[in-house]
């Protein structure tokens, strides 16, 4: 593994997988900043092109420790639409492979990340509703109960 630098981010390459470990703080720089995304998205191009065969889906799912505290991490879909599966340590960073870093930042770029706030809202807005719903039912029970049946 060697560390290289994109931009303002510092990311540690795997040589063998081809992977990328990103530290927490670093990927929450690449999360809210367009430069730092412009910066991955224009190296990725460069060292990745296009015609580069995508990241393998097939085989069984493989938790991964993490390389700073050694647990294992949680895998989840980033940004809950993207589609990319990421490896992160809540407290230490997050573990892409081949290609996946790529993906994130244009998830980021195509505008993934206001979808999934949009997507966020309206599934919000519909628990309250159903909540409201059943607040009604369950007043109206109480009442119907407190009629002598």
């Amino acid at each position: 593994m060697h560390w290289i630098r994109v931009g303002d981010v510092d990311l540690l390459e795997c040589a063998s997988c081809d992977g990328t470990w990103i530290e927490a703080a670093a990927f929450d720089k690449l999360c809210a900043q367009r430069e730092q995304q412009a910066a991955i998205a224009h190296t990725a191009v460069a060292v990745k092109p296009s015609n580069a065969p995508a990241p393998s889906t097939a085989g069984p799912v493989r938790y991964r420790p993490c390389p700073q505290c050694g647990k294992m991490m949680n895998r989840q879909n980033f940004g809950r639409l993207s589609g990319t599966i990421v490896d992160t340590c809540s407290g230490h960073g997050t573990f892409l492979d081949r290609g996946e870093l790529h993906q994130v930042v244009k998830f980021i770029l195509d505008g993934g990340v206001s979808r999934m706030r949009q997507a966020e809202l309206e599934r919000l807005k519909e628990e309250q509703r159903r909540l409201r719903e059943l607040e009604m039912h369950l007043s109206r029970s109480r009442g119907q109960s407190g009629s002598g049946f």
